[in-house]
């Protein structure tokens, strides 16, 4: 008999995980990117791209690190936004900097964004970013409700 349940427990899970579709998803206000999507939805979890600090016309924010990551958490806003989420439905963030003490030195934009919901967090020191101009880039995964 437990065999039985077991097949059947298998074939609901495959039959559910097979009917979850995968969503690609390029939001208004953001760039136009050829080769990957903003915003990748599977059921309710959210893959959101890196974002850098340049706007949807890709003139950057500024050459400051503050300024930068601004326009860079103003672009994960606005990917979290088109999907009815905000900064409170993140688990998780990955965080590419060019350097780790000018990152820490705008701490208060990072809170201004986040305020008390604070997701799990990685952050890595690299040497350069996709366009050498760029001081940091954000991916995240958010779960909707």
């Amino acid at each position: 008999m437990s065999r039985v349940i077991l097949a059947v427990i298998v074939a609901f899970s495959a039959g559910a995980y097979a009917a979850q579709q995968v969503e690609r998803i390029d939001p208004p206000g953001l760039s136009t990117p050829q080769s990957y999507a903003h915003v990748v939805k599977a059921g309710k979890t959210l893959y959101i791209a890196g974002q850098v600090g340049a706007g949807p016309d890709g003139a950057l924010a500024g050459p400051g690190m503050a300024e930068q990551l601004d326009r860079v958490l103003t672009n994960l806003g606005l990917a979290l936004k088109s999907q009815g989420a905000d900064f409170s439905h993140i688990a998780k963030i990955t965080i590419f900097t060019t350097s780790i003490a000018e990152f820490r030195e705008a701490a208060a934009v990072r809170a201004k964004h986040f305020g008390p919901h604070r997701p799990a967090s990685t952050l890595v020191q690299i040497s350069q970013l996709a366009n050498p101009a760029f001081k940091v880039e954000v991916e995240a995964i958010a779960v909707l409700p």
